[in-house]
């Protein structure tokens, strides 16, 4: 059996550090064989990692498809999210199998058009909603659909975004402003709008939700504040969020997001010329850091869902509660506790370490997507275009919801509304 063959769209941190990394463990399976990125060191050194031909490196994605033919089995898309839409249409149109990065894209028509697409061009359109790929939540929906714990009444999912991951995602990087990315709701949450949805497995009708952007402003800056951390701050030693003293020391891993010269001096120099140096309460940020989100699901099962920066580890942390037991979890523990309501007694579960990011899921998405390329059929694809649409439909909704004080948007009808504007797009 021939190994699949894929070209990176994107040699970004996704891209380069979370899925090309399989086919130099799995040779067998899958094999970079082009790379499409306008950043030359970015590039170069996926190039050089998979002994890619200078005939099949690009500067853009406009020059991968300008060829009118497919190059690869795959096409691995993990551009901005406003750079989603254009290239996986494109590669639809040409015959490529695409896996796409999460979010599908910040406009909810191009999402429902994508799916349409995939469907037209007969093509896998595989979004990368890892959590459904990883031993915790897969063995949480074996439970629920078991029947062990009875049926859903209730699921609690909180999501711990951790303080520093905030400040440097999602108030310095390339997060930070809905205009110039997506909302935080949809960038950092669809993964749990889409998992929520997979456990339940029924169909969300109505969503409200609150939120805002409370702290990472300019009325909270400290008196004296520069515009950059290293510009000689005030407070250097009494903020946590000083960029010199934490991208030079514990967080010197997240130094590898913003530049390819590691040394103290390369990031110094990283940190005078990239948006990374700012103080966090002088950026140009507006997505919140904080936001809940209420759901009613098909058969009036309820779900709460609470984003937060302001937390010490980066972790999500489940209870699902049901008509004979209750299940709860914490990912950071890679276990999960299923308790029975008759018996009263407790299983607990623990999880090999994983294998890879985001819990294993990374791994796992790409060996599940390569066996339903093989398959040649989308039927029973685990994140397929068509399963994902509705849970990005649930946060597009939620923010809706936010932006208008709470109020209840019912989904059925907020994809009709789209769908009937969308169809066209695609003849």
């Amino acid at each position: 059996m021939k190994p699949l063959t894929a070209i990176i769209i994107g040699a970004g941190d996704r891209g380069v550090r979370a899925y090309a990394p399989y086919a130099q463990n799995y040779p067998n399976e899958l094999k970079i064989i082009g790379v499409a990125e306008p950043n030359m060191e970015r590039r170069t050194k996926l190039q050089q990692a998979h002994t890619i031909s200078d005939e099949f490196c690009f500067e853009s994605w406009e020059e991968v498809f300008s060829l009118e033919r497919k190059i690869a089995d795959i096409a691995i898309i993990c551009t901005l999210d406003r750079n989603h839409f254009k290239p996986t249409m494109k590669a639809l149109e040409l015959g490529y199998h695409i896996l796409l990065e999460k979010p599908m894209s910040p406009d909810p028509k191009e999402c429902i058009v994508m799916e349409q697409a995939a469907k037209k061009y007969n093509r896998q359109l595989t979004i990368c909603h890892v959590l459904r790929y990883t031993e915790f939540w897969a063995t949480i929906k074996k439970v629920i659909s078991s029947g062990e714990i009875g049926e859903i009444v209730s699921l609690q999912l909180n999501e711990n975004v951790e303080v520093m991951h905030m400040s440097h995602s999602f108030v310095r990087g390339n997060w930070n402003n809905k205009e110039k990315s997506s909302p935080m709701i949809l960038q950092k949450s669809c993964h749990d709008m889409d998992i929520i949805s997979f456990v339940i497995g029924k169909d969300c009708k109505r969503v409200s939700s609150y939120g805002s952007l409370m702290h990472f402003k300019e009325e909270n800056a400290p008196i004296g504040a520069p515009k950059r951390c290293l510009d000689g701050c005030p407070v250097e030693h009494e903020c946590p969020f000083h960029a010199g003293r934490y991208y030079l020391g514990e967080g010197k891993g997240w130094a590898k997001k913003f530049t390819e010269d590691y040394t103290n001096e390369g990031i110094i120099k990283a940190l005078n010329e990239t948006s990374y140096g700012k103080c966090v309460y002088h950026s140009d940020n507006n997505v919140v850091d904080h936001q809940v989100v209420n759901m009613e699901f098909e058969g009036g099962a309820t779900a709460t869902f609470s984003m937060c920066g302001f937390t010490r580890e980066q972790t999500r942390i489940v209870q699902i509660m049901g008509t004979k037991g209750e299940i709860r979890g914490n990912m950071d523990e890679n276990q999960i506790s299923i308790f029975d309501f008759l018996t009263k007694h407790e299983t607990i579960i623990k999880f090999d370490n994983p294998i890879g990011g985001h819990g294993g899921g990374d791994n796992g998405i790409i060996r599940t997507f390569l066996r339903e390329v093989r398959s040649g059929s989308e039927e029973g694809s685990v994140s397929s275009a068509s399963a994902s649409v509705r849970s990005h439909l649930m946060a597009f909704a939620a923010e809706e919801s936010r932006l208008k004080q709470g109020q209840s948007i019912n989904i059925d009808d907020y994809y009709a509304s789209l769908a009937a504007n969308s169809t066209s797009n695609i003849n």
